[in-house]
């Protein structure tokens, strides 16, 4: 049976104008996307928002203007039998000194990529002057990058 797997995502951009990324290791591939995750059960979009940011950043955002949701059909990279909606944030922090990034693209141990079932994250900014849906792995993320590259 088919399902729609409902996505939250963060647009979170510092004092010196970048954007935050996730270089992200998943089960052997390798993927840039901005940070969000999985609505759960219950919640509202923004909240889920903000307890995905809190699990994987360690900082609190405030959840702003709605940037964009997905308006085409996308199925999903890692269950084909979902469809994603994927809802799109700008968010805010004044602690984005706090969060651990590297200046390096997909900072992982080799024995980190060796583990073809693992699943590993690191954070890194990116200068809002060379962003481009390029920089982005998946479809829907591609569209948002665009999105705010217009509105700014």
């Amino acid at each position: 049976m088919a399902l729609f797997n409902v996505r939250v995502y963060g647009l979170l951009l510092d004092l010196q104008n970048r954007l935050l990324v996730s270089d992200e290791y998943i089960r052997g591939e390798f993927f840039t996307k901005l940070p969000g995750g999985g609505l759960e059960f219950g919640e509202g979009t923004r909240d889920g928002l903000a307890r995905e940011f809190v699990e994987e950043t360690g900082i609190t955002v405030t959840v702003g203007a709605h940037l964009y949701t997905t308006d085409f059909f996308q199925i999903s990279a890692f269950n084909k039998k979902d469809q994603i909606i994927s809802i799109y944030y700008i968010v805010h922090s004044t602690d984005t000194a706090k969060i651990k990034t590297s200046e390096k693209n997909f900072d992982f141990t080799p024995a980190q990529i060796a583990d073809k079932k693992g699943t590993f994250e690191s954070f890194r900014w990116v200068d809002f002057e060379s962003l481009n849906e390029d920089c982005m792995s998946l479809p829907i993320d591609k569209v948002a990058i665009q999105i705010l590259k217009q509105s700014f």
